[in-house]
């Protein structure tokens, strides 16, 4: 697991260090910051997988980020043209840093061979689903080296079926299964559409080859039995249940041990679903494997607080992360309140998921 994260001179951040636990969850402002930490683990990791990491380059375009140029992610108060990200993992600390050419605009190394990627955020158990995810499809394209070779579903979920194709009997991990659900149905699409019937009741999930092809097919139907409703296509059910289906993939197949680093996973859902994507959340950290969260959602965050109460996540499992961006400093900072056993914060910053409560005063006013 990845301990902690430091950044130097990269992007809205001069120097920091973010401590990570088995489920972290970054919240904020827009721009405030919460989604660099998401980006200097995708930068790696795609570095890694480039061949850029091995002579200590960065690829700042790639499946994971496109971050521009080197002075789009040089921080602007700099005192040095070098820039840094750190990962401790098993009391090691690991540090790539890279410096930036002025003329060029660029990256240039600066301890090629270095430091060799090794650790989780390297390891076929490691999954990045971005927050513009593929929308609807009509089919999906199957990738036998993402999804077979790598274990990926895709940046955008863009292989989530074909991966759900190949493993749907997979056994999902006994902490994972949805409450209530058949013991005898611990396969991996059996418990997917366990978990989407929190979105939209009733649904069911179903991929199926095209003859021929290179795609696979998603349907959803409705009911079950004889009031079942008749397959259709992802373009004509809710986008929501097509756009939340990779990450419960994500967070079901993933094995323990691994990373999930999801962006967004609220998006286009119901409040009911947002409050269940919480629990899941949860639930798959609880299970072992390392789960890291943007997000802005308080129905999540309310989620993962029940969770907590409910002794289905220890409490210090649970890091909380509230951005924000200091104009006089030019830099992004943060606080951190604690989840208590209760579900309770130990404190409650200001602007951290208090819309409701103050358009609620200002309509009562």
């Amino acid at each position: 697991m990845i301990d902690e994260i430091s950044l130097t001179n990269f992007k809205g951040f001069k120097s920091a260090t973010v401590p990570l636990s088995d489920l972290t969850i970054l919240s904020g402002l827009n721009s405030s910051g919460k989604s660099t930490l998401l980006q200097a683990l995708g930068l790696l990791r795609q570095s890694s997988d480039a061949g850029f990491l091995d002579e200590g380059e960065w690829l700042l375009n790639g499946p994971f980020v496109e971050l521009g140029v080197g002075s789009d992610v040089l921080h602007e108060d700099n005192d040095t043209q070098e820039m840094g990200i750190g990962l401790v993992e098993n009391r090691e600390k690991t540090f790539w840093k890279v410096g930036y050419d002025r003329q060029g605009d660029v990256l240039r190394p600066i301890d090629p061979y270095a430091y060799k990627p090794t650790g989780v955020l390297f390891s076929d158990k490691f999954q990045f689903l971005r927050a513009d995810r593929l929308s609807p499809q009509t089919t999906s394209a199957k990738s036998r080296h993402a999804v077979s070779r790598n274990g990926s579903i895709g940046a955008k979920g863009e292989y989530a079926a074909h991966f759900l194709a190949l493993r749907r009997d997979t056994s999902v991990a006994a902490q994972l299964r949805y409450p209530g659900a058949s013991e005898t149905t611990p396969g991996l699409l059996s418990q997917v559409n366990a978990w989407m019937q929190e979105f939209s009741p009733g649904v069911r999930v179903d991929v199926h080859d095209v003859a021929g092809t290179d795609f696979v097919r998603l349907s959803f139907a409705f009911g079950t039995g004889l009031h079942e409703s008749n397959e259709y296509r992802p373009t004509n059910v809710g986008f929501g249940l097509a756009y939340s289906l990779p990450i419960v993939v994500a967070c079901l197949a993933t094995n323990p041990g691994g990373l999930v680093l999801l962006e967004n996973p609220e998006a286009h859902l119901h409040p009911q679903g947002q409050m269940a994507m919480g629990r899941l959340v949860a639930a798959a950290a609880a299970a072992g494997t390392q789960v890291v969260v943007e997000t802005h959602s308080d129905h999540l965050l309310n989620g993962v607080r029940l969770a907590v109460k409910q002794h289905a996540i220890r409490a210090e499992a649970v890091r909380l992360h509230f951005f924000k961006r200091d104009l006089t400093l030019r830099q992004s900072t943060y606080v951190s309140p604690t989840v208590l056993q209760s579900g309770k914060l130990s404190f409650w910053p200001e602007g951290f998921f208090d819309q409701w409560d103050r358009a609620l005063l200002d309509l009562v006013d």
